[in-house]
């Protein structure tokens, strides 16, 4: 018969870390669940019926101790694929898991897109779970930075989901996800800022098959951040659920108490494989295997249940038993669940309910001029982003250099930076530097954090200062960003509008401020492309990007930014342009140039040139947006002049003029009455020499030779 704990003396239940009879019990039939629950996938994976399997064994102690000292609902969680018994611990059911172990179209967490183990809930506030390792630290930054923020701006507040003053934010990682470079941004944050953040780490000492020795000098995480200042360090044995406790509970108050970061190094074990693609035995010996068994926490905590005799061996065997049973039937009932229908396959890849395709987004043809004077291309955008901010409070606006000054005390005696092409001047003297700040220099770190706080209902507008710097957030862009809404099943979305300053023509501009590489952005579904060759363009086109709900990529190009011939007045408001309504800028009838950005000027020279010295009459369409792409708008120029060149600056081989003129040869053939042409920039890096450069990027000359020798076909 168990004992009473009620009666049991102090120095028993300082033993148990101050838990009763049931708490323990309860921590340990969590614990069992989860390996249950990945010994059922197994076994499901060997027959067949589900499609992948990788395990939390080995770290449920820590997992479960950590839950029991935070507030689902209430507090964030950004999950690693182990954390199975943690998701458990919160309020999640076998039954959640196993839905997504079968790839059901009724998965909670991903409605059949995610492979298992990949946890979400907004319910609890788990954010959808991604397979990539690293990216998760920087976008639970970013959530507790909106907390952080809103606690010292009424009008954040009151605009983003609903929070607590000492909410805290969780972000969990394997030993090996440490080496990340996203790691060492999202600590650098997190302590300058004296983030709420809990770092845990689930330190098994492998990453698949590479030691711990390998990944981290020295071997340990925890003293390789020990200089990080305000960050409270709390090392634990993670296979010992009493020590788990005293650790979560300590790191998670020190976090809630507002003075800092915490990070919890927890020491696990990982009895089986990596997953059911990897076989340990290939590198760890038989006598490591046996060691790491011994310290398995189900075999720790029940042995711990034992020997303080508050339950007897045929009590636990029955808690188990039942167990067994209970995921047994979830996995039957998840097994009778169908999979998502195929007709739902291009479901929740953009907004289900804002479209900015559409009508909605239309102003174009009212606008509300305020003046006579003509404004640059930076003047438009800058005053587009001070509108927007002034109707919606939940805009806040960072990156590099974006701010006025950081040290604001300084505002008063200097003119203020606000970008190095001014776009952003001005916004943080009239909004304040809550919601438009400087980051470090580092653009994984910028992405990574809207993420965080778009998922919280702000809408982050940042700038990556150069296009050909933007590579380090490119994980965040590819990975995170744009696959938010479709791995949730339309349960999390990071709507943001990403700012580039891109493109050539620059006379000294070189590799490293020349390029373009829109394609690997069209190439990336989820992704909206934006690219206006004109200022009124760029405010209708800003203005429908921030309004919009989805993630938009949204090119600028330098050589356009101050250019004459492309001004404008500043159209109001309210002046929106749709995505997908590419632009007729010169009506033609014998041939069609369909082109953008720095092009549209180039095209129209050239088609003047043309008409003026060959009598080819030439329409030249600027695209506007990439994706969506206007193929409508193309058609129809396309079926009148029978003949089309594609013309754009990056590269020609594999660059956005093959994916039009692919098409067109589909769509369009039997109206064609010539080859499709391409114009566009050699196969090579654009040269810091001018007459390199001149030679390398297209020019008029080159667009008018391709006009004339389509239109004598």
């Amino acid at each position: 018969m168990a004992t009473d704990t009620t009666t049991a003396d102090q120095a028993s239940r300082e033993e148990l870390g101050g838990l009763d009879r049931d708490a323990l019990l309860d921590l340990y039939r969590t614990m069992y669940t989860a390996r249950t629950i990945d010994d059922r996938e197994i076994s499901l994976k060997r027959q067949n019926r589900i499609f992948f399997q990788i395990s939390g064994a080995g770290h449920e102690a820590i997992q479960v101790a950590m839950a029991r000292h935070l507030r689902p609902g209430s507090d964030w969680f950004y999950f690693y694929y182990r954390d199975r018994a943690f998701a458990l611990a919160l309020g999640q059911t076998p039954l959640d898991h196993l839905l997504q172990s079968v790839a059901a179209e009724d998965d909670p967490a991903s409605g059949g897109r995610q492979m298992p183990a990949h946890f979400g809930s907004r319910d609890l506030r788990i954010v959808s779970t991604s397979s990539p390792t690293g990216t998760q630290f920087l976008q639970a930054v970013g959530t507790a930075e909106t907390g952080w923020r809103a606690r010292q701006l009424d009008e954040l507040r009151d605009t983003i989901e609903a929070f607590e003053d000492d909410e805290v934010a969780v972000v969990c990682t394997g030993d090996g996800t440490t080496s990340e470079g996203e790691f060492w941004e999202a600590l650098n944050t997190a302590c300058n800022l004296k983030l709420p953040v809990v770092f845990l780490v689930e330190d098994n000492e492998y990453a698949i098959s590479v030691p711990v020795e390998v990944q981290t000098a020295g071997g340990s995480i925890s003293k390789l951040v020990s200089g990080f200042p305000d960050l409270h360090i709390v090392n634990c044995d993670g296979c010992d659920i009493v020590d788990s406790l005293r650790a979560s509970e300590e790191a998670i108050g020190y976090a809630r108490s507002g003075k800092g970061p915490a990070l919890v190094h927890a020491k696990t074990v990982r009895p089986y494989s990596h997953s059911m693609s990897d076989d340990e035995r290939a590198y760890r010996t038989e006598a490591e295997r046996d060691a790491q068994a011994k310290r398995d926490p189900l075999v720790q905590t029940r042995a711990l249940i034992l020997a303080h005799e508050l339950a007897t061996e045929e009590e636990v065997d029955a808690l188990e038993a039942d167990v067994k049973q209970a995921v047994s039937d979830a996995a039957d009932e998840a097994l009778e669940h169908p999979q998502p229908d195929p007709s739902t396959a291009m479901k929740w890849l953009f907004s289900e309910e804002v479209d900015p395709t559409s009508s909605d987004f239309d102003t174009e043809d009212s606008p509300a001029y305020e003046d006579d004077r003509q404004l640059t291309m930076v003047d438009l955008l800058n005053s587009c982003m001070k509108d927007e901010m002034r109707r919606d409070p939940s805009i806040v606006v960072f990156g590099e250099d974006v701010a006025d000054a950081s040290r604001e005390e300084a505002l008063g005696e200097v003119k203020g930076k606000g970008g190095v092409f001014k776009v952003t001047h001005g916004l943080q003297t009239e909004f304040g530097g809550i919601r438009v700040f400087n980051s470090p220099l580092a653009e994984a770190n910028i992405v990574g954090r809207a993420v965080g706080m778009a998922v919280r209902g702000l809408k982050p507008v940042v700038e990556i200062q150069f296009f050909d710097y933007i590579w380090p957030a490119f994980h965040q862009i590819r990975n995170e960003v744009a696959t938010m809404r479709y791995r949730s099943g339309g349960t999390w979305d990071s709507p943001m509008v990403i700012r580039v300053t891109y493109g050539g023509y620059l006379k000294g501009g070189a590799i490293y401020h020349s390029q373009t590489g829109e394609t690997l952005f069209t190439h990336t579904p989820g992704i909206r492309v934006v690219l206006p060759s004109t200022a009124e363009d760029a405010a209708g086109l800003l203005r429908t990007a921030i309004r919009c709900e989805d993630p938009v990529l949204f090119l600028e190009h330098k050589h356009l930014y101050r250019q004459v011939y492309n001004k404008g007045r500043y159209p109001g408001p309210d002046f929106m342009i749709p995505f997908g309504k590419a632009k007729v800028v010169r009506e033609g009838t014998d041939l069609t140039v369909v082109t953008c950005g720095a092009l549209v000027k180039r095209s129209m020279d050239a088609a003047k040139q043309a008409e003026q010295q060959h009598g080819i009459s030439t329409e030249v369409i600027d695209l506007r947006t990439l994706n969506p792409l206007d193929m409508e708008r193309i058609a129809d120029s396309v079926k009148k002049t029978n003949k089309v060149i594609v013309v754009h600056e990056d590269s020609r081989s594999w660059g956005i003029g093959s994916e039009i003129a692919a098409r067109i040869a589909d769509d369009l053939f039997p109206w064609l009455d010539g080859p499709v042409r391409r114009v566009a920039s050699m196969d090579t890096w654009v040269a810091y020499a001018p007459q390199l450069e001149q030679v390398i990027l297209p020019q008029t000359p080159d667009v008018l030779e391709a006009i004339v020798e389509l239109a004598r076909y």
